[in-house]
């Protein structure tokens, strides 16, 4: 584990519940590294360097800033460790292309932690979809009207453009554009609008709209706020020319569709979100896309959230910000 920060709790945690031995930690911040390394029972090491090289490490965790993301892999390929990085898969485009391009020429498995893939309800979504239960995609969108506090964006590391990437889309919704990608497909334009530090003293946007047009000929919203108090579950609506399907948090809660057959539709009310809590989410989507991505890993294949799939979203967002930057559309691919 690189980074052994909020995040990397809950991963030491679903490593645990699915039986993966966490070997070795380092953290820039040596007492913080150590206490997580004390918690966990793993080793400390002061440099991610050793990590890369340790002779005990299948694969490496990055729970860093988006940031950095090269140096840990440059080393991976070199000495064919595997590696996943949280979300998002780095600050900008250039370093997401290199990450993949380091990773397939070194043969390594490079996976991007985005859990809402797993979910009950976008697994139910992405084969209902395809059997065309839903009828023809017309209309996907993502809100995510979430709050965040002031101390949340008191070091000026957070919601700065080096060290983040941005603001609310990059850091927060872009788990829901990760799954509108998986779900409804590649979107080919974006039109942004954002508002840069309406409510916290940040340097990116706290509130940002954007208007898509899909390959499919589908359109759609995302709206991506951390300035919305007190903070509201997040919703992924997709309608089609047979019905409407709402995600909710991490649960499906409206299937309204007509003359609808097939499997019954998993519909629940009980949610969980990060709306103004940031660790207020389930770790059984984490555990399945660890065991997906340690599968990878042994076989070679290519996890469900691949770095091509990382960089994808990324796309998205980038071209979202240059719209709003160039206050014109963005044609992406």
């Amino acid at each position: 584990m690189i980074g052994t920060g909020a995040i990397s709790h809950m991963h030491a945690r679903a490593l645990k519940n699915i039986g993966y031995e966490l070997t070795v930690c380092t953290d820039i911040n040596a007492d913080a590294g150590k206490a997580f390394a004390d918690k966990y029972g793993c080793e400390y090491v002061p440099t991610y360097e050793e990590v890369c090289r340790h002779a005990k490490v299948d694969y490496v965790d990055v729970c860093t800033f988006p940031d950095f993301r090269m140096q840990p892999i440059a080393i991976c390929a070199e000495t064919k460790k595997h590696i996943q990085v949280q979300k998002p898969i780095s600050t900008n485009v250039e370093t997401a292309r290199q990450m993949v391009d380091t990773a397939r020429k070194a043969g390594i498995v490079l996976g991007v932690v985005s859990q809402h893939r797993f979910d009950d309800s976008t697994s139910f979504l992405k084969k209902a979809i395809a059997g065309g239960r839903l009828g023809k995609i017309i209309q996907a969108d993502a809100y995510v009207k979430w709050f965040r506090t002031a101390q949340y964006y008191s070091r000026p590391i957070k919601g700065s453009w080096a060290t983040e990437g941005g603001g609310a889309l990059i850091n927060q919704a872009v788990h829901q554009v990760d799954v509108l990608l998986y779900l409804v497909g590649a979107v080919k334009e974006v039109t942004g609008y954002w508002q840069l530090g309406a409510l916290h003293k940040i340097e990116s946007e706290d509130v940002v709209n954007a208007m898509l047009r899909y390959a499919n000929g589908a359109t759609g919203v995302i709206q991506a706020s951390t300035a919305m108090w007190p903070g509201y579950s997040e919703r992924i609506e997709i309608h089609g020319t047979k019905g409407t399907a709402i995600v909710t948090g991490d649960k499906l809660t409206d299937w309204d569709v007509q003359d609808d057959s097939g499997d019954p539709a998993p519909v629940e009310q009980q949610v969980m979100s990060g709306a103004s809590d940031p660790m207020a989410i389930p770790l059984e989507n984490l555990e399945r896309q660890f065991v997906d991505f340690g599968n990878a890993c042994k076989s070679g294949s290519s996890p469900l959230v691949s770095g091509e799939e990382g960089l994808r979203a990324l796309e998205v967002v980038t071209a979202v910000y240059r719209s709003c930057r160039e206050e014109r559309r963005v044609q992406i691919g």
